[in-house]
């Protein structure tokens, strides 16, 4: 049997806390209720025992249950087949599976217009769902977010530091944060898992260096960086890449759309969740790398409050132990969250170090 980024391919492995999870996320979570169609939707490099496990759970609690799987795309944000894209229009939830994830495609926001509530789990295995849904008190890390949003929202000025060299500038000017970890509590919602935050600083503003050094995907080669990858930042368009191969291949990989949209920096997103303290490989655990920051360029829809635009690509880069001022104070420093209210509630969680 081979292994595929280091999970136990046995179909017993953690099959209870598997079971645990996947009501978890389509009950709590989700909140699909009885007579909803709940549509999990998987290529063929998705887990498909998380895709089994979550469709059990709709049909036990009397939603519908509609799997769908489908050959793996060559690359993200490629509208999915076209049953699937009309499916996705009439269902309640949308679970997104599939290692290829179609988010920020056109038929995307159609099905989100149409009051679909979404996910996207890109990429989730036994071991993430397990680690970052089963044993992870949701509730808390919710309100973790809550209050993380409401700090970043006064601020004026945020300024990214790291040892890697990173010095972004950016000004908020009233923009808002999104909490995309939170319950699917509304129709049209776009939901990502729990331990994450975002938002984008007036684009104009943003200017510096950034430099990542946890994980960058897509483009499919990288995933886990090798070496950092540079961006100089100009008013909110990335003008050069530097580093070494991982950079050469980003480089290639933005070129290769020809289209400036694919450089505009989209959003910063602060991770928490306390199931992943490192990165793995997979861009939903390394967004939410518990003290890191993430980064996305590309493509951006409206959910994240700020200025929207469509690109062919939209990519995420991280940040593992960022410095971040705001308005000249220490929120967070090496990674470490330095704000006394953030502090207790990261102790509530039981996070080393708090």
């Amino acid at each position: 049997m081979e292994l595929r980024l280091g999970f136990e391919p046995l179909d017993d492995y953690l099959k209870y806390e598997l079971y645990k999870g996947a009501m978890k996320l389509v009950q709590d979570v989700m909140l699909a209720k009885p007579g909803e169609t709940v549509m999990v939707t998987a290529d063929t490099s998705t887990d498909m025992r998380v895709a089994n496990a979550l469709a059990a759970a709709a049909y036990a609690i009397d939603a519908v249950p509609v799997l769908v799987e489908y050959p793996t795309a060559k690359e993200t944000c490629i509208d999915p087949p076209l049953p699937l894209q009309a499916a996705a229009c009439k269902a309640d939830v949308w679970i997104e599976l599939a290692d290829k994830n179609v988010q920020h495609t056109l038929s995307w926001q159609k099905a989100l217009a149409c009051g679909c509530r979404y996910t996207c789990l890109t990429g989730m295995d036994v071991d993430m769902i397990v680690r970052c849904i089963t044993h992870v008190d949701y509730d808390l890390v919710i309100k973790l977010g809550e209050k993380m949003k409401s700090i970043i929202e006064q601020a004026g000025t945020v300024q990214i530091l790291s040892k890697n060299g990173t010095d972004l500038r950016g000004e908020m000017q009233g923009r808002r944060v999104r909490h995309s970890g939170r319950k699917a509590i509304e129709k049209g919602q776009s939901n990502m898992m729990c331990g994450q935050i975002s938002w984008n600083c007036m684009e104009s503003t943003i200017n510096g260096t950034l430099v990542f050094d946890g994980a960058l995907w897509p483009p499919a080669e990288i995933g886990l960086l090798s070496a950092p990858v540079k961006l100089t930042v100009e008013k909110g368009v990335v003008t050069k890449v530097e580093g070494g191969r991982d950079a050469d291949i980003f480089r290639g990989w933005l070129a290769g759309y020809n289209d400036p949209a694919s450089y505009r920096v989209a959003h910063y997103s602060l991770g928490f969740n306390p199931g992943v303290m490192a990165p793995t490989g997979r861009i939903v655990e390394d967004e939410r790398v518990f003290g890191g920051i993430e980064f996305g360029i590309g493509s951006q829809g409206a959910s994240i409050l700020a200025e929207k635009w469509d690109a062919p690509s939209h990519t995420d880069g991280t940040i593992l132990k960022p410095t971040i001022l705001l308005d000249g104070k220490v929120f967070e420093e090496d990674g470490v969250y330095q704000h006394p209210e953030v502090r207790e509630i990261c102790k509530e969680l039981g996070v080393a170090g708090y």
